[in-house]
């Protein structure tokens, strides 16, 4: 008896489904108009959660990333307002060589401490080529140490170029494809805002970020930084912990340093900024959570729309069915028979949608990051909770239609002419 009951069940099960996929391909255009709703919800929500993914690892990794157990110096920390902003052009104060000679002398919890200074248009040029909005960055010797940019060919700036201020460049792999195709560029000379520079070193490719290259810079000696553009512009200072989990204890002597170099009174704010990457992953996040949010509320309209127009074909399905159901049920079929018949039709319908958005989702996502450089990541939990989803829509917007097959009176049904 229980061999047959098991069999009934998978019979109820395989029928229906069997009869919704064989519904879809029989009616193509039809199938395809249902699911839109669907589809299109789903699609929107892997590309959301993928270009989210993609680019908060990419930020984790390359822009959140300063280094191993590094931190940074600067005037202004992050912020998220403009009246945050000016309140801190008041009171804080430019990172200057002088705070950074103080620090780099006194410093015990951390091995090195390099000065940077950005400029971020420069004009590149060499021979009769130049490349714009270049990056110039002033460094010391020990950036090479704290800096993720890793060296490819020839060297990095040293200390014993800030002792020379001396004019050599180590450059990025953009102004190699520019002007060194095919040529060694380790001694020539190319020209930062007309100002001539040897290059000793290249860096290794780093790659794009929301479509903007990250190799489009130079490293220059920080002291010919500030003998070519001027000493008044602020810098930020990298500061390296011996280790892990020397990080807090070095920052706290940091902070404690510079209170003491600007002769800040206790209680008085800092008018200066330590920011570690949490910092910045975390302004990152938020900023990213807002997106999240926004695509949620448009993947929940599209689910409605798609959960109603699949409500409405069940309907319509039972009205052109209603002769079946009534020849159903004289043959024995319950109320419970019926009602999983159609449950489960708009289930299935409603996941073949789901899977048909995961597949566009998956080549929108593709073309993206092959067309645009834009990182994308589509992780299974995002896959898995669309479909999960999909069929939820699928089981809730087909109850109705389900339980109004099932009240359907046998010998009215029967009598019914379509």
């Amino acid at each position: 008896m229980s061999g047959t009951d098991n069999s009934r069940k998978k019979l109820s099960w395989r029928e229906p489904a069997f009869i919704a996929l064989e519904t879809l391909r029989t009616h193509k255009l039809r199938s395809f108009l249902t699911l839109l709703g669907v589809i299109l919800s789903v699609a929107t929500l892997i590309v959301v959660v993928s270009m989210i993914k993609g680019t908060n690892t990419y930020i984790s990794d390359r822009i959140g990333n300063f280094g191993a157990n590094v931190f940074l110096v600067t005037q202004y920390p992050f912020f998220s307002n403009r009246e945050e902003f000016v309140k801190l052009q008041r009171r804080n104060r430019p990172i200057t060589w002088e705070n950074y000679e103080f620090l780099r002398a006194n410093l015990t919890y951390s091995k090195a401490a390099a000065f940077v200074l950005n400029r971020g248009s420069g004009i590149a040029k060499y021979q009769n080529l130049d490349l714009e909005n270049v990056l110039i960055r002033g460094v010391t010797g020990p950036m090479a140490e704290l800096d993720t940019v890793e060296v490819a060919a020839g060297r990095n700036i040293s200390d014993a170029d800030n002792e020379h201020r001396s004019e050599v460049a180590f450059i990025g792999t953009d102004l190699v494809n520019r002007f060194f195709l095919g040529v060694d560029p380790l001694g020539k000379s190319i020209y930062l805002d007309s100002k001539p520079y040897m290059v000793v070193g290249v860096a290794k490719e780093i790659g794009s970020t929301l479509g903007q290259s990250q190799d489009t810079f130079v490293y220059i000696p920080a002291e010919t930084y500030r003998k070519v553009y001027g000493t008044q512009q602020s810098a930020n200072i990298r500061v390296q912990a011996k280790g892990p989990q020397w990080v807090s204890l070095a920052e706290d002597e940091v902070r404690m340093l510079m209170r003491a170099y600007r002769h800040i009174a206790p209680g008085e704010e800092d008018n200066f900024a330590i920011v570690e990457p949490s910092a910045f992953l975390g302004l990152w996040e938020t900023l990213t959570s807002t997106l999240a949010t926004s695509a949620v509320a448009i993947v929940s309209i599209f689910v409605v729309i798609g959960g109603i127009v699949i409500m409405n074909i069940m309907l319509a399905s039972v009205t052109e069915r209603t002769r079946e159901i009534g020849v159903r049920k004289s043959l024995g079929a319950t109320r419970r028979d019926i009602m999983m018949q159609f449950v489960i039709e708009a289930s299935v319908m409603s996941t073949a949608g789901g899977a048909i958005g995961v597949l566009l989702a998956i080549g929108i996502s593709l073309a993206i990051s092959s067309l645009t450089s834009f990182p994308t990541t589509i992780p299974i939990f995002a896959i898995i909770l669309a479909l999960g989803v999909s069929t939820l829509v699928g089981l809730f917007f087909g109850v109705y239609p389900a339980r109004k097959a099932a009240k359907l009176d046998p010998i009215e049904a029967l009598r019914f002419e379509t």
